[in-house]
């Protein structure tokens, strides 16, 4: 792919990324007092329409390993956060779930009114315990619907071979809710990187891990487990 496709396809993608969330998202709104969960089968028909033009004008696709831990009852996902990649594939990969994420998320034109309605567990990441009691109530209230509930650990996108120290509010809502935790790697970062709009082509390859069991687990100790596994897979990835 010459330098000059990957600088066309990406300004075409960029463009359309930001026109999709308008169209779709005012879609969404408008068809949210109607029955069916419509508005979150609007977003996932967001999400595989931007991954699609993603393949096509990037030349940027995904594989997934380690679908199969995905059947079973919802329960709980923890994913490395390096790209935007990642917010939006998680529509279409895994299965109906709900987000822990800034609340200042919320207050965006379109974008913030459509999630509302989707019951995110939106927190004040300066708010430091009340944030992560706050993950722990509307968790488990999340989890009792049926959600599944995912978590970024880190609380921030960070760049490939850099790690943040995990935060303990996901391995507390496991042990609160009985819950197992799945951890998930992922190399997005490599192909779009943070506040990058050229997309690098090729393919990212997002690794799903056996369920971790919570019970009567101590939660920094399990917290640490879920990162060593992460940050581990992902360096194995580069080999």
């Amino acid at each position: 792919m010459s330098l000059f496709a990957r600088y066309t396809g990406s300004l075409i993608f960029t463009a359309y990324l930001f026109l999709s969330v308008v169209v779709y998202g005012l879609t969404a709104v408008l068809v949210a007092p109607l029955p069916g969960k419509l508005s979150y089968r609007v977003a996932v028909a967001w999400a595989g329409s931007v991954l699609s033009l993603l393949k096509v004008l990037c030349s940027l696709d995904y594989v997934v390993d380690g679908a199969e831990h995905l059947e079973r009852d919802n329960c709980i996902v923890l994913l490395k956060h390096s790209s935007s990649w990642e917010t939006i594939a998680q529509f279409k990969i895994f299965p109906r779930q709900t987000w822990v994420m800034k609340r200042e998320l919320l207050w965006a034109p379109i974008l913030g009114w459509v999630l509302r309605g989707l019951q995110p567990i939106a927190i004040d990441r300066k708010s430091g315990r009340a944030a992560v009691e706050q993950v722990v109530a509307q968790g488990r209230d999340r989890l009792e619907h049926g959600y599944w509930v995912m978590i970024f650990p880190e609380g921030t996108r960070v760049k490939p071979g850099q790690v943040k120290r995990y935060g303990i509010g996901g391995a507390l809502l496991g042990i609160a809710s009985g819950r197992p935790i799945i951890p998930v790697a992922h190399n997005a970062g490599e192909f779009w990187p943070r506040r990058a709009w050229l997309k690098r082509p090729g393919t990212i390859r997002l690794i799903i891990g056996a369920p971790i069991q919570t019970t009567g687990r101590d939660p920094r100790d399990l917290t640490d487990e879920i990162q060593r596994w992460i940050e581990s897979t992902i360096s194995a990835m580069g080999r």
